[in-house]
């Protein structure tokens, strides 16, 4: 696979994405989010595990086991939050909010690892921080009426801090583990915790959704997967600026489907979080040439 490719790869599944969160926002209004998490895991989770037996992976070991259920557990409590958050503000401001996650990476890094952080780092999520606070003061014309905007603007940052902190956790098992052990965790364990939910919602269920069910869990699986075979055929730093052309996605499916016409305080925002997380990415890379002596074009991915 070219870089090319890889990067095409990339952009469909953030556009993907998009459209998993706007469906999730539409559908919540007729089904419970519980319980929807539960039947998308469900299924996320059993393509998940169909491809990783079927390529042949040994059987986890149980500190492997220990390990993801904890992750699992933290990322299906930033889920729920996020999209408990787009029910009560606009696709736009939630993905604007879901920004600053790559803000909250190196100082939980810090935390978690022991990784060192650097001033222009701290300042650097001051700046985006300050920007996503400037996005969300704007008001949405067409967003949930009977929305609790700043509870919704809470949830979104406690859910982008909680991902962010799966990303760091994940750093620790990154050199253990390849990537289709670590897609199917994600897909599988929180499918486990939620099967009494399932099993509760089985006799209320309105089977009418259950194709939808089906294509979500096979979009959530297919996003993570395109997201890894993207990563493991492009340098990150290509990669990573795709990722803010969701708010463009989620514009345009929250104009569309929603009536949601974001202030220009979101964009101008957005644009500050974007420097920003550039601005970290930049120094990070900058940093690793001046000690290597090398370009930063030279630095292997």
């Amino acid at each position: 696979m070219t870089q090319t490719q890889a990067i095409l790869i990339y952009t469909i599944g953030v556009a993907l994405g998009c459209v998993i969160d706007a469906v999730v926002k539409d559908v919540t209004l007729e089904l419970s989010l519980i319980t929807l998490l539960a039947w998308r895991f469900m299924f996320g989770g059993s393509f998940a595990l169909t491809v990783y037996m079927s390529a042949g992976k040994p059987r986890p070991n149980w500190p492997a086991v220990r390990f993801h259920t904890l992750r699992s557990a933290i990322q299906l409590l930033s889920g729920y939050l996020f999209f408990w958050a787009l029910s009560q503000r606009s696709l736009a401001d939630i993905t604007v909010i879901g920004f600053t996650a790559a803000l909250m990476v190196a100082p939980l890094a810090r935390i978690v690892l022991g990784e060192k952080i650097t001033s222009t780092s701290i300042i650097a999520a001051i700046i985006g921080f300050a920007g996503a606070v400037f996005a969300v003061s704007g008001e949405t014309t067409g967003a949930p009426v009977d929305g609790h905007r700043t509870l919704g603007a809470i949830a979104g940052f406690i859910a982008a801090f909680l991902y962010a902190l799966t990303l760091v956790l994940v750093r620790l098992r990154a050199r253990q583990e390849d990537s289709l052990t670590i897609v199917m965790f994600t897909n599988v364990l929180p499918a486990i915790m939620l099967l009494p939910v399932l099993v509760w919602s089985i006799p209320s269920m309105d089977w009418a959704y259950l194709p939808l069910l089906i294509c979500l869990g096979a979009l959530g699986f297919g996003v993570w997967w395109m997201f890894t075979l993207a990563y493991a055929n492009a340098p990150a730093q290509r990669l990573a600026p795709i990722e803010y052309t969701s708010l463009i996605w989620a514009a345009a499916l929250g104009i569309f489907f929603f009536d949601e016409v974001p202030g220009w305080q979101l964009y101008v925002g957005a644009l500050i979080i974007i420097g920003a997380c550039l601005i970290v990415a930049f120094e990070t890379r900058f940093r690793t040439r001046s000690k290597t002596g090398m370009p930063a074009s030279d630095l292997p991915d």
